[in-house]
Parts: C-alpha cells; sequence; structure tokens
C-alpha cells in the first residue's frame, strides 16, 4: 500500500512539472490557451509540490509573481503527502 502511495505521488509530481512546463511553452505564443494557475497550485497541493518547485526553477516560470509563489510555498508547507512521509518514517 505504501508503494503504491509513493508511486501516485511520483506521478502527480511528474504531471504537475509537465503541466508547468506546458504553460511555459504556451506563454511563449501570442494568444494562445495557458494552464489557469488555479490548475497549476491543484496539483502543488495535490503533491506536486517538488515537481513544481523544479519547473519553476527549470522552466524560469512563475518565478516574479509573488502572489504565486506565496500560494505555493503555502501549499507546499500545508501538503498532505508530509502525512504520508511521516506515516512512512514511523511505521517500518
Amino acid at each position: 500500500m505504501r508503494e503504491l502511495l509513493w508511486a501516485l505521488c511520483l506521478l502527480l509530481n511528474l504531471i504537475t512539472f509537465a503541466l508547468f512546463g506546458f504553460d511555459k511553452w504556451r506563454s511563449r505564443c501570442p494568444g494562445a490557451r495557458r494552464v489557469r494557475e488555479r490548475t497549476l497550485l491543484w496539483g502543488v497541493f495535490l503533491g506536486g509540490f517538488v515537481g513544481a518547485w523544479l519547473a519553476m526553477g527549470l522552466f524560469r516560470h512563475k518565478t516574479v509573481k509573488r502572489p504565486f509563489r506565496v500560494y505555493a510555498m503555502l501549499w507546499t508547507l500545508l501538503n498532505p503527502v508530509w502525512l504520508l512521509a511521516w506515516w512512512s518514517w514511523t511505521t517500518r
């Protein structure tokens, strides 16, 4: 069960990373539809915060927008994955 949850967490991080990359790619196309910030933040909250922060650094995307960064930090700190990490650490 624990391995399945960690695999799901890895998948969420990959999806979030890809969403940030796709949004950065779309930002270069004038008039193109972009990924909503709400969707990106949901990716962070659902467990993709590692992928999100890696993508933000690698693509230099959403790093200047202060409100977005504040929400991303907040969702990273309040993330339910920390409960999974604690559970994995205490139940060996």
